[in-house]
């Protein structure tokens, strides 16, 4: 599935020899990524042509006269396709030449230089572990120095993740993105304007029957006891009075097995919930609280009269969805550096055999997308091992490969529609599900 690159401007900049180049800002997931110019990019896509073939996207061609506005537009929309596409294929992003690529870029875009540092990783009970790292090190190499500190089975390392995650005064804590596989921890973590933010160690799975993949590794068990303990405490998770009574007891105990076999008979348990934000469901303005896992989303809504209403939308039943930045960028070279401001996340869903669109306007509308192709991604392990005829490749879980489809892959109709004060992310035919998924719609 397709990694949320966009670019949303573009800037003319003058070179050494009196012209002028294009420098254009990539986004990742929303937080600046790099700075990068056309002809580092085609460069870039010739070596990894004499590795891939033409198995690759199209790369937007050279022009040799002046470029007009619409022309410059133009390739911005199809630099931005290009990258898109190019993070379909598992194979390209595991590759030295995709990622010591954007190792230098993002290096070179925040002037940071690759040295000896220690990181300190949160745990799920809010303690720390400070490791050894490289500033230059991506998020599965420390990931991977982690799992070897706390004595994290290395084969289980795919079900857990690295995260921004934010401390709030009061004791409230909100996820601010999952960090990429070729995303530098340090960096994100020293470019970030994110008030009080840290990388935190959580599970990354949004099928809560998952957690007996884990069972058989102690430090695993720990790990999403904990999370599961702060779950709760942050009310994520919704225990009624009888099954708090019950966990609370079992926690005296230490009764770790015990205690996640009824935790995930609690409501929400394992889903990730969003900071509150608005919605126009029911009726335009309303208040939501949005928890996602399980194969759904689960959004509790406070209608304008102050009455209160809980509406569950099945995955099954979402054909597709987009995410639309409302902002305007100005300065790119300002402290501006998030596209973290009047997000929406609008999906279209089945109701009453007709489809709808639903839209829910949260800063976290990159994360929610990233839970959403998390659950799809699930399903398809599912399918895979229910019906090995539809030849779906499955890598190994934690081995830090992705899912890939060996027959004609998902249909390519995602894209981002820029302009001047929008950008447009449809995440679709690769990014969905229908109400079944028969053999042919893949």
């Amino acid at each position: 599935m397709k990694i949320h690159f966009c670019i949303p401007v573009s800037q003319q900049r003058p070179d050494a020899l009196g012209g002028r180049y294009v420098l254009y800002s990539v986004y990742l997931d929303g937080f600046l990524f790099c700075r990068v110019r056309y002809s580092q990019l085609h460069r870039w896509n010739e070596q990894l042509r004499r590795i891939f073939g033409n198995c690759l996207p199209p790369f937007p061609p050279k022009y040799y006269l002046a470029m007009t506005a619409s022309m410059a537009n133009e390739r911005r929309d199809q630099l931005e396709q290009y990258l898109q596409n190019l993070t379909m294929d598992p194979n390209v992003l595991r590759s030295d030449v995709f990622v010591d690529f954007l190792k230098q870029l993002q290096l070179s875009t925040f002037n940071i230089t690759a040295k000896s540092t220690s990181l300190d990783i949160f745990l799920p009970d809010g303690k720390s572990i400070k490791i050894e790292i490289v500033t230059s090190d991506t998020a599965e190499r420390v990931l991977e120095v982690a799992s070897h500190k706390i004595v994290l089975c290395r084969e289980l390392l795919g079900y857990f993740g690295l995260f921004l995650i934010r401390f709030h005064k009061d004791g409230k804590l909100s996820v601010v993105k999952k960090m990429a596989d070729f995303e530098f921890p340090y960096v994100s973590l020293q470019s970030s304007e994110v008030e009080n933010c840290k990388v935190g160690l959580r599970k990354w799975y949004m099928d809560p029957s998952l957690d007996s993949m884990l069972m058989d590794c102690r430090t695993a068990v720990d790990l999403i006891y904990l999370q599961a303990i702060q779950d709760i405490e942050k009310e994520w998770a919704k225990p009624t009075q009888a099954q708090r009574e019950k966990l609370t007891a079992l926690q005296k105990e230490d009764n770790q097995t015990k205690f996640l076999e009824l935790s995930r008979e609690v409501q929400h348990y394992g889903y990730l919930q969003l900071d509150p934000c608005t919605c126009d469901y029911p009726e335009p303005g309303c208040l939501a609280v949005v928890s996602v896992g399980n194969n759904e989303i689960s959004c509790h809504i406070t209608l304008l009269d102050d009455q209160t209403q809980d509406v569950i939308f099945q995955m099954n039943r979402v054909k597709c969805w987009q995410v639309t930045f409302l902002g305007t960028l100005l300065d790119m070279d300002g402290p501006q550096q998030t596209l973290n401001q009047n997000l929406e996340l609008r999906f279209q869903y089945s109701e009453d055999s007709r489809w709808q669109w639903f839209v829910i306007y949260t800063r976290q509308a990159f994360l929610l997308s990233s839970c959403l192709k998390k659950m799809i991604s699930e399903k398809m392990v599912k399918l895979a091992a229910e019906n090995p005829e539809m030849q779906i490749e499955v890598p190994e879980q934690g081995k830090s490969k992705r899912n890939h489809i060996q027959q004609s892959q998902w249909k390519n109709y995602s894209n981002f529609l820029l302009r001047k004060s929008k950008i447009s992310i449809k995440v679709a035919e690769d990014d969905c599900i229908f109400g079944t998924i028969k053999e042919e719609d893949l």
